[in-house]
């Protein structure tokens, strides 16, 4: 997102300078005016729009809160229940601080990997994961399978000891990393080495189902969201492009052939 610029000298933007100078386009502009997020402050006898320095922070909040990933639908509510512009935006900025630090933590996570790899040393799942903390995506996993479902593996997670977190992130980065030399090979999803990895992970997943064993619909349902959700499938990319989508199709594979 780009910050936009100084207007004309009655501080009003006309539609194609305000995209022009928000990065964006006026078919989009337009868009949120159908939907009543960008209302222009007025219209011109010859029918063009015109937006004022109102408009330019509610476009602002509209572009900081789609990078954020939310809908336009929720960004209506979000704005049709502000009143005070200063506050909405010290709310906005508090939350890219968080972005910020989850950012920074991120990085520091990763150089610690790249450092061990380009030395030769064996990763260990304790710092990989030093920075990431499973109740950040509580509100997510309610909404998707339920309350008792984020309960149950929360109350797993919470009673292993250090030693068995460490064991069982080991042994996703593991798995994750064979996946990924399989793409390199060339090997297709269902060659019997994918398919022992892909019995492997299997296995793993039981562990944190509290020993269920999932069907074979969830088990496909899963490998799914490898490709289809973004922070999942950076974890196995990150081996080989396309391993997400091997891991997929493994897992489909592996469903039809194994699983009820």
């Amino acid at each position: 997102m780009k910050v936009v610029g100084a207007g004309s000298h009655n501080d009003e933007w006309s539609i194609q300078d305000l995209a022009k100078a928000a990065g964006t386009t006026s078919r989009t502009l337009r868009h949120y005016g159908q939907l009543g997020l960008l209302p222009p402050c007025r219209i011109g006898a010859n029918g063009y729009r015109y937006y004022d320095e109102r408009s330019l922070v509610r476009l602002q909040r509209i572009l900081l809160l789609r990078e954020l990933g939310v809908s336009l639908p929720v960004i209506g509510e979000i704005l049709a229940g502000e009143r005070d512009a200063v506050t909405a935006l010290r709310a906005q900025l508090d939350l890219l601080r968080q972005e910020q630090d989850r950012i920074h933590r991120r990085i520091v996570s990763v150089h610690t990997t790249l450092d061990k790899l380009e030395r030769g040393e064996r990763l260990v799942a304790a710092e990989v994961f030093e920075e990431f903390d499973h109740t950040q995506y509580k509100d997510e996993v309610t909404e998707r399978w339920g309350k008792d479902a984020y309960e149950s593996a929360d109350r797993w997670w919470r009673s292993l000891s250090a030693m068995e977190k460490q064991a069982f992130q080991q042994t996703q980065l593991d798995i994750a990393a064979a996946f990924g030399r399989a793409r390199k090979a060339g090997l297709a999803p269902d060659s019997p080495e994918v398919q022992e990895v892909t019995a492997r992970h299997y296995v793993w997943m039981t562990g944190s189902w509290q020993g269920r064993r999932p069907g074979a619909q969830e088990f496909t349902n899963l490998g799914e969201m490898y490709v289809a959700d973004q922070r999942f499938g950076a974890n196995y990319d990150v081996h080989a492009e396309g391993t997400a989508e091997l891991i997929r199709d493994a897992m489909r594979i592996y469903a039809e052939n194994n699983l009820e």
